[in-house]
């Protein structure tokens, strides 16, 4: 243990911790060339209710790690969350007081936590177990929060000092409301982003340009340019018909993912994630990265399994294909890189009649593996026959 270090103490919720929480212990950490800073998760906060939505103590801590990390000095506190019932700060601040008994320790909050200050637990004795940081804008602050800096001064010899804070102004719960709209992410460190994403936490639906930038980075430039063609595509084809343009859209973008992996690495992928293959689809990058990509979307990107659905039968087609699944087969088929004979035909029919376009594709893609000597997949001959059956 050492003696005589400036400790901050930086409590909340962090459901979901965002750049503003970073941004503030960072300008605390130089304001007050602190030592180090503990970041406290709150348990069950005592002065509200925690929403239907609030992710686990555990995924809270998590993202709270991911998100402090690029702050130097900054370490995560378990306190509170090993605590049973209510995150009362008094007990907090005793327990740390008890660990380091000869640091100066400081308890940051906002403003408004201090003009409330007097209705906390045991309040007078906060003020001998610590002082009070509180961020202010660099612009200057309220006038009310300077009057009772003064007479907290006053009253009960406290000590308070002001941190200049020009943090991003969003709240978490502005982020869990933009989040199920496909917005927020650049709120977000990219990490706790990614984790929200891939816990599917806060009803999040995925931000369209985060994902393109996960995915088309690993692409091949044909390749990626082949994504944009498709997503393109998607997206009209989507208007036209009906369906969720966005949905068409993360799909489009998902859909080759793992396009550019050999065969080796799409089996890794299929051991990875328990993925049955057939003995046609074992010996194909073509069949494989199909469904390996609809694995991914799930466990990496957390699509919803109608999405996923999408990618996984984009390459086959499959009998009883939902709109979406229909909209990404076309696409991928029909995108403006695309140039064969007869290509042009189903482009147009695609604006007509989605189905038969649908039919012609299936019949000139057996037609073309024909050609090629290539057996056709089992799915695409029930496929085939499934919506033959539909347009008689």
């Amino acid at each position: 243990m050492t003696n005589g270090e400036t400790i901050g103490i930086y409590g909340g919720t962090f459901d979901p911790p965002h750049a503003g929480h970073v941004q503030a212990a960072a300008a605390a950490m130089q304001a007050l060339k602190l030592d180090r800073l503990l970041v406290v998760p709150a348990g069950i906060p005592p002065h509200k209710r925690l929403p239907r939505e609030t992710a686990s103590a555990a995924a809270r801590l998590e993202m709270a790690g991911l998100a402090f990390a690029s702050v130097e000095g900054v370490q995560l506190c378990d306190l509170e969350l090993r605590r049973e019932g209510k995150s009362y700060t008094v007990d907090t601040l005793r327990a740390l007081r008890a660990q380091y008994p000869a640091a100066e320790l400081t308890l940051l909050m906002g403003t408004d936590m201090l003009l409330s200050f007097e209705q906390w637990r045991d309040f007078r004795e906060i003020f001998s177990l610590a002082r009070l940081g509180v961020f202010a804008r660099a612009d200057g602050d309220d006038a009310r929060i300077l009057q009772c800096m003064a007479e907290f001064r006053q009253k009960y010899q406290a000590r308070i000092v002001l941190v200049e804070n020009s943090a991003v102004d969003i709240s978490s719960s502005r982020l869990r409301a933009l989040l199920p709209e496909r917005q927020g992410a650049e709120y977000l460190p990219a990490q706790v982003y990614a984790y929200i994403v891939r816990s599917g936490l806060y009803g999040v639906r995925t931000e369209l340009s985060w994902l393109r930038r996960q995915i088309l980075p690993g692409l091949k430039p044909h390749r990626a340019e082949h994504t944009l063609g498709v997503e393109a595509t998607a997206a009209a084809l989507a208007r036209r018909w009906g369906a969720d343009e966005n949905d068409a859209r993360e799909a489009a973008i998902l859909h080759d993912a793992t396009k550019n992996l050999d065969l080796s690495q799409q089996l890794r992928l299929c051991g990875k994630y328990g993925i049955i293959t057939d003995a046609c689809e074992r010996s194909s990058v073509g069949l494989l990265h199909a469904k390996t990509a609809a694995a991914l979307a799930e466990a990496v990107y957390g699509a919803p399994a109608h999405i996923c659905s999408a990618v996984r039968w984009h390459t086959t087609g499959r009998e009883n294909m939902t709109l979406l699944e229909k909209i990404i087969y076309l696409a991928d088929y029909i995108e403006p890189c695309r140039s064969f004979p007869g290509v042009d035909h189903v482009r147009a029919l695609a604006r007509e009649d989605l189905d038969a376009a649908l039919l012609t594709a299936f019949r000139m893609s057996l037609e073309n593996l024909k050609e090629r000597g290539i057996e056709p997949h089992q799915n695409t001959l029930l496929a085939l026959r499934w919506l033959s059956a539909q347009k008689q």
